[in-house]
This record gives structure tokens, sequence and C-alpha cells, in this order.
């Protein structure tokens, strides 16, 4: 009897905003240029020879329109001390909105979609430095509360890639060339401040569209600007801060489809090729991961694309750059959950309680 298969939702506001080219020329901007100053978009606005009231006006209409998520600062989840893989998950394939409620039901999990594979719910859990639980625990109770009938666990063995930033202005032939080398030394978590700490607490999350939007944290912390800024900047130093971007819902910015390209590369090859897929444009994220008996993909790279044609013609010239052709592609049906992780927050301590 063939499995039932899982219908595919249309989430709301999920189709794509018409944009011009000054709206798409600030989204790339904002995504990669945006500064830990002052003044920030007034920096925006001289690099897109625009007025700041300009960027301001139109990066609140994005942010309106739902095509701009947040404007946020991204914290390193490994240096701050939390634990964090990837999980694919076999649930009831005619059913799996409900498995995916009691995952999304946790605080650590920040992505968590449908694909087409047999481990159909594949999630992103982190967990706090000090959970009882840890992930090992937490997801035995995941697989208890879900009744998944397989959990295979991806930790990271390395990390080649993790930069979230939407090609607004250029076509395909540039988001499947090689953009940069990337640089893929592991972090290591370092020792958090009191401090350090409060910080992240008073910044994470959705900064206000205004002239000076570090001033309301500075404000709530009893610092000058200026002391939080450069404070900021100590903690990029140090790894704990990735960087301050504009996070967009992808769909509303015309990027429809996205593309878990995974590779089966010789061992002896990871190191030389993964920092290789990395390095491609339309590649998002790329991993080493484990592989199992009947899991032989030890590389996992994200492709994004206004089409899967255009995430496919990413991959395949992966494929042709490194002359590895054993891969498989898993599209997402279903986006259940895509957030960005709160950071020493009493919302893991609460969950634990609950269901542990």
């Amino acid at each position: 009897m063939a499995q039932p298969i899982a219908k595919v939702r249309t989430r709301r506001d999920g189709s794509a905003v018409p944009l011009d080219e000054l709206d798409k020329r600030l989204l790339n901007l904002l995504q990669g240029s945006f500064p830990i100053a002052p003044r920030p978009y007034a920096h925006v606005a001289e690099a897109a020879c625009v007025a700041e009231e300009e960027v301001l006006t139109r990066t609140k209409r994005l942010v309106d329109e739902r095509i701009i998520r947040e404007i946020t600062p991204i914290f390193d989840t490994r240096v701050l001390g939390y634990r964090s893989m990837l999980v694919a998950a076999k649930v009831d394939s005619a059913n799996p909105w409900r498995a995916a409620k009691i995952i999304n039901s946790h605080p650590g999990v920040s992505h968590n979609y449908l694909r087409d594979h047999d481990f159909n719910i594949w999630f992103t859990l982190a967990t706090e430095p000090d959970s009882p639980l840890g992930l090992d625990g937490t997801l035995d109770v995941l697989q208890r509360l879900t009744g998944a009938e397989s959990v295979r666990q991806l930790p990271t063995l390395r990390l080649f890639k993790i930069r979230m930033d939407l090609e607004m202005e250029k076509g395909t032939e540039t988001l499947a060339a090689v953009a940069e080398a990337v640089d893929h030394r592991e972090p290591e978590a370092i020792e958090l401040s009191e401090l350090d700490v409060a910080v992240i607490r008073a910044t994470q999350g959705p900064m206000d569209v205004a002239p000076e939007p570090f001033a309301p944290a500075a404000a709530e912390l009893g610092i000058s600007q200026r002391e939080l800024l450069d404070y900021l900047e100590s903690m990029r130093e140090r790894r704990a801060l990735r960087r301050v971007a504009a996070i967009l819902f992808h769909r509303r910015a015309g990027f429809s489809a996205n593309g878990m390209g995974v590779w089966r590369v010789p061992e002896e090859r990871i190191l030389e090729l993964g920092p290789r897929m990395a390095s491609f444009r339309g590649i998002s994220h790329c991993y080493q991961r484990p592989t199992y008996a009947d899991w032989p993909y030890s590389v996992f790279t994200m492709a994004h694309g206004r089409s899967k044609d255009e995430c496919d013609a990413i991959l395949d010239s992966i494929a042709e750059d490194t002359g590895i052709e054993d891969r498989r592609t898993l599209y997402s049906s279903t986006e259940f959950k895509k957030i960005r992780l709160r950071y020493f927050t009493d919302e893991h301590k609460r969950w634990e309680a609950e269901h542990a």
C-alpha cells in the first residue's frame, strides 16, 4: 500500500513581493554591510548613494511588508556554550504536523522542515550550557512525545560556512559561481561574564528601524551607546557575535526554493572540498556530518534559489567544480518553524520542567 503523501501547505504571506532595484540594493547592504555604528543606516545610505531618510523609510516598509524578518545581532551558538545539532526524524507521514507542533514547542528548535525523504522532519536543536537533559536527553523526550519511529543525530563535525545572505541583485550565474574562500576555523566556547550575558539579552531580537537603533539597548544597560558599540565589537573579536544583519523572509524576497544537497565525499577529500563547496555564492550553510550504513553523505550544503531549477543549477555547478557526482537533494515542502534563537532566557528551563 502506498504511503500517504503529506499535503504541501502555503505559508501565510509566503508569495514574493515586487521589489525595485533600490530595494534589492538595500537588502544586499542590510544583509552584508550593516555596521556596528551610532547611525548605521547613514553608512548604508552612503554605500547606496541615497539619503539616510530614504533608507529608513524603505527599510520600515520592507519590515512592514514582511520581506525583512528582523534586523538583529547574530550570535554564535557554539561560542556561547550552547550545544546544537541537526536532527532527522521519521514520523507518521499521514500527520507530520502533530509531531512538528511538539518539536516546535522546544525553545531551542530554530528551524523545522518537512522534507521529501523517509526521514521526513528535519530540525535544528540547541540546548543551554547548563541543561540537565542536554541534547541526548532532550531528543529522548521529543522521540517519546512525537512517537517518532527513528531519530537520526547529525551533529556538525566541521563547519565550513554559515552565512544566510540572499543575493538580491544578481541572477543564477552569480549564485552558481565561486565567490570567495571561506574561513572554517572551528570556534570554541568562551567564558562569558555577567556583562556579556546582559548585553546579549538586551540586544538580541528585532532592533528598531531608527537612526540610532542601538540606543534603546544601551539605555536598558545603563551605559552610553559608544560603550555598547565598543563592547559589541569586542564580542565580535571574541567570535561570540558573528555580525548584525537583516534576516529576510525567503519567499517574500523571491527565494521560493531551498534544497539541502548532501554529498558522498571521500573522507580523505573532505578538508579539501568542503571549503570549496562552501565558497559558492548560493550556498548559505556547509557542514561535515556523520555517515551511517544507509546514509553515506558526509557533506551538507544548503542552496537557496528563486526556483528549484536555480537550486539545482547551484548544486550542479558544485558537482562540476569538484567532480563529486554522488549526491541527493532534499527539498522542503513545508516550513514548520524558523526563528532566531533567544539566549539565556527562562524558556528552556520551563520546557524541561514541564516535559522532562
